[in-house]
């Protein structure tokens, strides 16, 4: 039920770096045809970089590790009707031959199921304001998967204090990239200070390597890449805006894993733009930045 595409399966053999996408992004998070053109930009920034891309997705019961166009076609068309997909869901979408987009947790289980160490996202899951039950499963998988996630921090809609002591407690090792400050996906800066800093993608690769042998929880490693600072959003209307998203999904009863997507959509249709730009670049920025860290993770192995 895993399907891995040729050019990836191969990377992996012979040691050669890989970076794993995941799906939900472009099935759930871009509206079209944005999606599909964020999908081709992704994989090039992957290949640019040096590096081979696979974007990951469960087509008909079967999970696939690398995808061809086609079926990248059908993960960014809405009307494929494409479910999301978390670690917990994987098992029944197999079993039942559905088809779904990964989440980070979904895609994450599936790149370490197939070799892969790096993977790059837009933001993390993390624990929901006014609850402390409410815990994405992102978190869980960070801290039983030996994978690097590469993302803009996590989620300015969630609660960040809260989604950072979880990483701590899990013994997730948090790094900003060039920032002593954990940013909130469209916000460079949430206020928070990260434990650890890197400067470039040599220094990231030499504490993975180091973490992995030494964690014996198996834990990831998550490194914090703020947006670039042209595309961050202007904080007074990420504030406004978010008010209003959480005053409206109260008053919808949206709940659970509705809450997240339905917020990013309001940003999505109220900020003039300015929240599709971010969550773009800061994708394409994070993409670009697994497949350095990918290439000096290969080179230090290669090197042992």
């Amino acid at each position: 039920m895993l399907e891995v595409r040729d050019e990836v399966a191969a990377a992996v053999a012979a040691g050669r770096p890989v970076v794993a996408l995941e799906s939900t992004l472009l099935a759930q998070g871009l509206p079209a045809p944005r999606n599909r053109e964020v999908a081709a930009r992704l994989e090039r920034a992957v290949r640019d970089a040096g590096a081979v891309p696979a974007t990951i997705a469960v087509l008909d019961g079967v999970a696939r590790v690398g995808l061809a166009g086609a079926e990248l076609d059908r993960v960014c068309d809405p009307a494929a009707g494409l479910v999301k997909l978390s670690r917990r869901d994987l098992g029944p979408a197999m079993a039942t031959g559905a088809s779904g987009a990964t989440t980070v947790a979904g895609s994450v289980a599936l790149a370490h199921a197939a070799g892969i160490g790096v993977f790059a996202t837009g933001g993390l899951g993390g624990v929901h304001r006014d609850t402390v039950w409410d815990v994405s499963a992102d978190l869980g998988v960070l801290a039983d998967t030996p994978v690097l996630v590469v993302c803009s921090g996590a989620k300015s809609v969630l609660d960040l204090p809260a989604t950072l002591e979880q990483l701590e407690t899990r013994s997730v090792p948090v790094f900003g990239y060039r920032t002593d400050r954990f940013p909130a996906f469209y916000l460079r800066d949430s206020g928070l200070e990260v434990p650890w800093r890197a400067e470039g993608p040599e220094e990231v690769a030499a504490a993975v390597l180091a973490h992995r042998r030494v964690a014996s929880n198996g834990s990831g490693v998550l490194l914090a890449n703020p947006v670039p600072v042209e595309h961050e959003m202007d904080r007074q209307l990420h504030d406004r805006l978010l008010v209003e998203g959480e005053e409206l999904v109260r008053r919808r009863g949206v709940r659970g894993k509705d809450v997240t997507p339905a917020l990013l959509a309001y940003f999505h249709e109220r900020s003039g733009g300015a929240s599709l730009a971010a969550n773009t670049a800061l994708v394409l920025g994070n993409a670009q930045l697994a497949a350095e860290v990918a290439v000096e993770l290969a080179r230090g192995r290669r090197a042992k």
